[in-house]
This record gives C-alpha cells, structure tokens and sequence, in this order.
C-alpha cells in the first residue's frame, strides 16, 4: 500500500495532481483546499500522504485504482472518518472539503448542521448523519491550529483561508466549482493587490470579468 508519495509537482488541474517520481509520474486526488496550498508550489518537490482507492462499480466490470493525496497525515486521517459516515464515501468527502480539515471538524463537533450543509455535495440529510456519528470523534481535528513559525507561511495560510471564504461566496452566488476556481485564479495570477477580504476579491473578479 502506498501511504506516501514525494516527488516534483508537474502539473496542477482542478481535483489532481501530477507528482513525477522518475521514471514514472502518479497523478493523485486531492481536494481544494489542498490545491489551494499547492499552487504555489509548482516545480518544487513535495510530499502528499496518500490513500489508495479503486474507483468503479465491480458488477460493471471496470475497476480504476486511485491515489487520494493529503498534505498532513492529521489531514489524511480525518477524510478516513469523514468519508465513513454513510452517504458520503471517498468522492463526496474529496468534493466536500473545500475548507481546512480543523474548520469542518468545528463545524461536526458544535453540531453546526447549517455549515456542514454548504459544503459541496453535503446537503441537511448528509449533514445531519455526519454530526450524529462523528461528534464525538472531533476533538483531535478541531484542536489543530496553524501555528508557523515562518511569517511568509503565516501569510499564505490568510490568502488561502480568503481564497476558501471568495470560493464559498461565489458558489452561493450561483457559479459552479470550476468557473469559480476559474475566476479565482484569473485575478489572483494577473493582480499584485493585497485583498483585505472576500467583497473586496468578488468586487475585483467581476471587474476582471466584465
């Protein structure tokens, strides 16, 4: 079993990522949020904790194995729990998690149903079994606070969590999860300006885009 994978990030798209490890090169999932922190990374090694999954239905016959990958093996462990809870599984939890880890577990352990059920692909049926069984389960993930000791890291730790907050909006607002990372990405690549929040960053991606 593979539970880890490190190697240069190739290529980046909008649910995987290319990771060379010469001769060959594994293509992972991951979820936004862990995209979010890889775009700067492009071309630099990395190292993603990984879940092997097989993708398909076995009476249609046709099994495709994946690798789900993860920045922090805390990460890792609680996508294991959240995809547990039935009606989830590994594709709706990878969809879901557009927001940090520690973020969601908040949300299961105060019963935050309202919250949960923004989540991509998690509607108030979902989010309602997902606190019944995982409540109690939260506190190792809701204790996880981003404490780096680097400033730039502090920094691309604010522009992630205005990135997650700007995408929220925008699927509220009625874009799809692609055009919304598509806008996203256009202002922050083609901009130097500093957002101080997410009105300010929606009134930018509008502009760009009249």
């Amino acid at each position: 079993m593979i539970v880890k994978i490190t190697g240069k990030l190739v290529a980046l798209y909008n649910e995987r990522a290319i990771i060379e490890y010469l001769p060959f090169e594994y293509e992972t999932l991951i979820p936004e949020f862990t995209r979010r922190q890889l775009q700067s990374m492009l071309q630099q090694t990395i190292s993603l904790y990984t879940i092997e999954y097989i993708d398909g239905n076995p009476t249609q016959g046709r099994l495709t194995p994946r690798l789900l990958g993860f920045l922090t093996e805390v990460e890792r462990e609680f996508f294991e729990i959240f995809c547990s809870v039935d009606g989830v599984g590994a594709k709706k939890a990878l969809r879901a998690m557009t927001r940090p880890a520690r973020e969601i577990a908040v949300a299961i352990e105060e019963q935050d149903v309202k919250a949960l059920s923004q989540l991509p692909g998690i509607g108030p049926a979902t989010a309602e079994r997902v606190v019944a069984k995982l409540r109690r389960k939260m506190s190792k993930f809701a204790l996880m606070v981003a404490r780096p000791d680097d400033a730039a890291l502090a920094a691309e730790e604010q522009v992630s969590d205005l990135v997650a907050e700007t995408f929220d909006a925008l699927l509220a607002l009625g874009h799809g999860e692609a055009e919304a990372r598509r806008m996203i990405d256009s202002v922050l690549e083609n901009s130097r300006k500093k957002f101080k929040d997410s009105s300010e960053l929606i009134q930018a991606i509008y502009m760009n885009n009249r």
